[in-house]
Formats: C-alpha cells, structure tokens, sequence
C-alpha cells in the first residue's frame, strides 16, 4: 500500500527520487499512466497488469470499447526504477503534468498507486476532495 504526501524534486532529466517507502513496493519496474486529472499515476507490475485485463475483459464481454482499451495502453510506458529508487518520466509524461526540472513535485500515496503532481495542481485537487468529502469544522 502506499500512504502519504512527500515533497521530491525533479532533475533537469526527468529524474525522480521516490520517497523510501515506496520503493521496496514498486519494485525494479513499473507502469507510468498520464492520469485524466493531470498528474502521473505509477502502478506496480501486477496492479497494472491486473487492471489492463479487466479492461481486455470488459471489451470482449461489450462493456468498455475498444476505445477504453486503446486510451489506456497509449497512455501507459513501462518505466525503470533504478537502484537508488529513481524513475525517469518521459518529456511526454513531465509537459502533459506540467512537471519541469530542477522544480518541486508531490509524490503522493493513493492505496494501490501512486500519483506525481505538480504542487500547485495537488492543492487544487486537495482543495476539491476537502469540499466534495465536507469535512467537519470545530469551533473549539
């Protein structure tokens, strides 16, 4: 599983040191989706595989299209972790999350995943989800 909010950067060549708790759980490899809500979704191996059959299944039993199926395939890469826990995403995968080098990215834990965002589009998705959920508020 993978939990919590860590502060990276990413280097002039689309390198990203992933937080130390996620690196045993990823592994050496793992799969880079450009996520409709604007950031980079990292999943492991088996999840991604995993996921990718349900769709395949979906098609072939005529509740997705093959259009579903094709979206997720174009918009995955496999990716290497190397073995001081970096990954580099691809200049497709850094402009569409609107990731630059040399600045700072959120690396954020989403229970099977693990999702790379430009900071000030995290707080507006962390604003978002704080609205939709209505937190409580103490007057204390």
């Amino acid at each position: 599983m993978f939990v919590g909010v860590y502060d990276r950067s990413i280097d002039d060549n689309g390198r990203l040191g992933l937080p130390a708790p996620f690196r045993a759980e990823l592994g050496d490899r793992c799969y880079a989706t450009l996520d409709p809500q604007g950031c980079i979704s990292l999943r492991t191996v088996a999840v991604f595989e995993a996921e990718a059959n349900d769709v395949i299944e979906a098609v072939k039993s005529g509740t997705a299209t093959p259009t579903q199926r094709r979206f997720v395939a174009t918009q995955t890469v496999s990716v290497s972790v190397d073995k001081q826990g970096r990954l580099t995403l691809d200049e497709k995968a850094r402009e569409f999350a609107g990731l630059n080098g040399g600045e700072q990215v959120m690396v954020v834990g989403n229970l099977n995943s693990i999702e790379v965002w430009r900071p000030s589009r995290y707080e507006t998705i962390e604003a978002e989800d704080l609205h939709e959920a209505n937190p409580r508020v103490w007057q204390d």
